[in-house]
């Protein structure tokens, strides 16, 4: 048992005492309590050792260490330095084994969350290897016990080491000792009776164990009834006949000798009068208290008695004119209570400006002092013989360092004792602050998929809201209001928990990290609804993944120094780039294909400057229209609109062949937006349009990519069959849609976050994860296309849909996993094929033309 007398550092006001009180350790709640003596059966207060840290500094003095709690700091002092070190250790190694003991999760909690934390418990041991503190012995004098039996540590006046703090609490205790001792004290004539107490020594009544509660500071660290017959049992045995003293002649027999005998019976009759002082102050305040209820029981006794109810409301008014006297009485005192305060507030600045006045006088004569003795140490050196002087002076100083030298050698032992208590509560705090980090990151983990699955939930319920928002025409009138009303509760979500300040872990912004806009702000009031909707998937998704795929997959990006092309690092592309290491891996990707020309870039912007190329309107004409729902191209004066169309110039002139076609401002605008430099996004563009597009796919024809929309139409064949199907039932041409994905490489077409996936794939591979991307987004949204059965409702189905798709995972893992296999030799034969097919079409329009010419200009006009 953890138990023993140490002096607790009170403070009130100015004022500061050292009060000895009895600290006891409670395992189950990991305090520690403080009473002021062992047979005390409540205590004055408690201290929480879970979240405090301890500190002994040398400074301080022998024995001094504190306890520093979030809430406050206590300091106390033990009878020695063993004993201080003995109560540290102890209480380092109760609260280690209290925080790996008892669990921190509440009842129910997933095994996600328990099994690491319960693994940690079974394999982290109650001590380390690291010897920081050797285990001090146990002073048994001071701690344990046998120190309830001895003297506690006397103060010097009778009251200093009664709590005022907790008046209620002294009163309970003497009481209840009073109560179980007055078997010792006799049948005497008390000046206060307590047979109350003695015949329901514990059954008290509500009103009584209320004013108690309410009055003493029990509430603070009192222990549970079940935890407090333990003490009691070695407690309450002792009383006052044990009370720290030998009570019979066989134990002072075992004392050394006659004036051992006698100094101990002194220091019982001390004792005993210091009680029976504090003692009688108790008795005064009983009494007081008793009379005060004497009095009110008279009143109530002529209350009942009076005859009739005239009498009865006499007693009342008497009883209101007492009130109002008393509380007339009660300003008054308030009145000369606050005059009182600022008379001594004058005093206290009075006496402030005295201590000052002192505290110069004696600096002064604290000077003249030093001019005296250095005046006569130079006339006893002039007098004194020289050599004499010498030797004295050399004496002297060798005594000094000597001294000196010894008060070192002591501060450099405290100092080590100091140092390996510090390292050994270092390491302690340490180890429960990384089980505390451990067991808080698989709470956010648990939140994380809560929070996911409740976003699951409220998309759920929109789009259940979204449905019966497109059927309103047919439903009966209280229906439609109903749906408009729970419709406009829905769209005013974000405001609530915006006002509420609710706990958010993964908060979705306005914008990403390259400017897009990541839900879309529809015009249209009935697509609100669908904005919402995609909102909650993207922060759904996000949620998932955070810990379980992005975090793994950037540990191991940051794992890849310098790159070099291998299957692994195919791998990792195809599962997305981080924000942080993308821009590097894309300039690596170009520099691959490309080789940068000194200066190459500058002399194309001179020679735009010097001569206007002919696709200069166009591209004037491009520049507003390029990434709208990007903020760094929204408005006509952003930074960007000057670089990308330097960009566009440039290339117009690099490749004459092209000039400029429309997409190509979207290419080079993503392009500028990840790789930042203006001159290695027009590297980027021709690696794009020279090497990963085939050639002529941006010609004034587009041959090529009308080429690639008959091969992808023969892939959708083949892979999606049924839907494939279904457009020819219904007479959808898909080429109306998908030849601007291709065109561009889906810029404007899919979400940002996605998109960018794409790129990372598309700059590294190559033309053909456009192929795989488009499959696999018709793939993805094969069920719901297939419930559609009218083509207008599919055409606009069409028109949007690559918007409404949020899990880049899973459309990552259709198009490379799902869709194979997908050689890129059968992708050459097709386009050679088609290509054949289309060109000898072309041809044979050309000489349809031709003819048609030939004979218009034969009939003349």
């Amino acid at each position: 048992k953890l138990c023993g007398y140490l002096n607790k550092l009170g403070i009130k006001g100015p004022i500061k005492t050292w009060k000895s009180r009895w600290f006891i350790y409670d395992e189950n709640k990991c305090h520690l309590l403080y009473y002021r003596t062992v047979q005390d059966i409540n205590p004055l207060g408690s201290i929480e050792l879970s979240s405090a840290s301890f500190d002994c500094k040398m400074e301080n003095g022998e024995g001094i260490f504190e306890i520093r709690t979030p809430s406050r700091v206590f300091t106390l002092k033990a009878i020695s330095k063993q004993a201080m070190m003995y109560w540290l250790q102890q209480l380092q190694m109760r609260r280690w084994e209290f925080c790996n003991t008892k669990s921190r999760f509440p009842v129910g909690s997933s095994q996600l969350v328990n099994e690491p934390v319960a693994g940690r418990t079974s394999r982290c041991p109650i001590f380390d290897s690291e010897d920081f503190l050797p285990l001090v012995k146990t002073p048994t004098e001071a701690v344990g016990l046998k120190a309830a039996s001895l003297p506690a540590p006397q103060t010097s006046t009778a009251l200093q080491n009664i709590s005022l703090k907790h008046p209620w609490t002294e009163i309970q205790n003497t009481v209840f000792n009073i109560c179980g001792s007055k078997q010792l004290w006799g049948n005497n004539e008390n000046v206060f009776s307590f047979d109350e107490f003695q015949e329901h020594p514990v059954n008290l009544d509500e009103e009584q164990e209320a004013e108690v509660e309410t009055g003493c500071a029990v509430k603070e660290g009192t222990l549970e009834d079940g935890r407090m017959e333990p003490r009691l049992n070695w407690i309450r045995k002792p009383r006052w006949r044990n009370c720290g003293f030998p009570d019979s002649h066989e134990e002072l027999s075992r004392e050394r000798n006659p004036m051992d005998k006698v100094s101990v019976l002194q220091q019982q009759i001390l004792t005993l009068t210091e009680e029976i002082k504090s003692q009688k102050e108790l008795v005064k305040l009983l009494h007081k208290a008793l009379e005060a209820a004497q009095q009110e029981k008279r009143v109530s006794s002529m209350y009942l008695t009076a005859a009739e109810d005239k009498d009865r409301l006499e007693l009342v008014r008497h009883k209101v004119r007492q009130i109002a006297d008393l509380t007339s009485r009660l300003e008054a005192l308030e009145q000369e209570k606050k005059e009182l305060e600022q008379i001594l507030s004058l005093r206290d600045n009075h006496i402030q400006e005295l201590k000052e006045h002192v505290q110069l006088l004696m600096e002064k004569n604290h000077a003249k002092q030093e001019v005296i003795m250095a005046l006569t140490e130079q006339m006893a050196r002039e007098l004194s013989d020289p050599l004499q002087e010498d030797n004295t002076i050399t004496a002297e100083t060798l005594y000094k360092q000597q001294e000196e030298i010894e008060h070192l050698k002591d501060d450099i032992d405290a100092y080590k004792t100091q140092n390996q208590f510090l390292n050994s509560e270092i390491h302690q705090v340490t180890r429960l602050w990384t089980s505390v980090a451990e067991n808080e990151k698989a709470l956010l983990m648990k939140c994380a998929c809560l929070q996911a699955r409740n976003c699951q939930m409220e998309s759920k319920y929109l789009t259940v809201l979204r449905k019966l928002q497109e059927a309103l025409p047919g439903l009966p009138s209280s229906y439609a209001e109903l749906v408009k009303n729970l419709i406009q509760e829905a769209l005013q979500w974000d405001v609530k928990e915006e006002t509420e300040g609710s706990f958010n872990l993964n908060p979705v912004s306005e914008y990403d990290e390259y400017g897009f806009m990541t839900v879309p702000d529809y015009e249209i009031e009935d697509w609100k609804l669908l904005a919402k909707i995609q909102a909650l998937e993207i922060k759904s998704n996000k949620l998932r993944s955070q810990e379980i795929v992005e975090k793994p997959l950037r540990d191991r990006w940051n794992t890849i120094g310098e790159l070099n092309s291998s299957a692994e690092l195919k791998s990792l592309i195809r599962s997305g780039i981080p924000v942080e290491h993308r821009q590097r891996v894309w300039r690596w990707i170009v520099s691959r294909h490309c080789s940068h020309l000194p200066d190459h870039y500058q002399r194309l912007l001179q020679q735009s400057k010097s001569t206007e190329h002919p696709a200069c309107r166009q591209i004037e004409l491009d520049l507003p229209r390029t990434l709208t729902n990007n903020k760094h191209f929204s408005s006509p004066t952003s930074q960007l609109i000057p670089k990308l169309r330097r960009i566009l110039l440039a290339f117009s002139w690099h490749n004459p062949a092209i000039g400029y076609c429309q997409g190509l401002n979207r290419l080079a605008a993503v392009a500028l937006l990840v790789l930042e430099d203006e001159e290695s996004a027009f590297w980027c563009l021709v690696h794009i349009v020279e090497n990963l597009m085939p050639p002529d796919y941006y010609s004034n024809t587009l041959i090529t990519s009308q080429v690639d929309q008959r091969v992808f139409k023969d892939f959708l064949s083949e892979k999606l069959p049924r839907l494939m199907a279904h457009f020819e039932q219904y007479q959808i041409d898909v080429s109306l849609i998908t030849f601007n994905w291709f065109l561009v490489a889906f810029v404007d077409s899919l979400v940002s976050d996605i998109l960018l996936r794409v790129w990372d794939a598309f700059l590294y591979e190559g033309t053909k994860v456009i192929f795989r991307y488009a499959l696999a987004i018709f793939k993805y949204n094969e069920e719901e296309i297939l419930r559609i059965h009218d083509s207008v409702e599919i055409y606009q189905y069409l028109r949007f849909f690559t918007r409404m798709i949020m899990d880049g995972r899973k459309l990552m893992n259709i198009a490379f996993n799902d869709l194979n296999p997908f050689p890129m030799k059968l992708l050459r034969n097709r386009r050679s094929m088609h290509r054949e097919e289309l060109e000898a079409e072309l041809c044979e329009l050309e000489q349809i033309k031709a003819a048609y010419v030939k004979e218009r200009a034969e009939q003349g006009p």
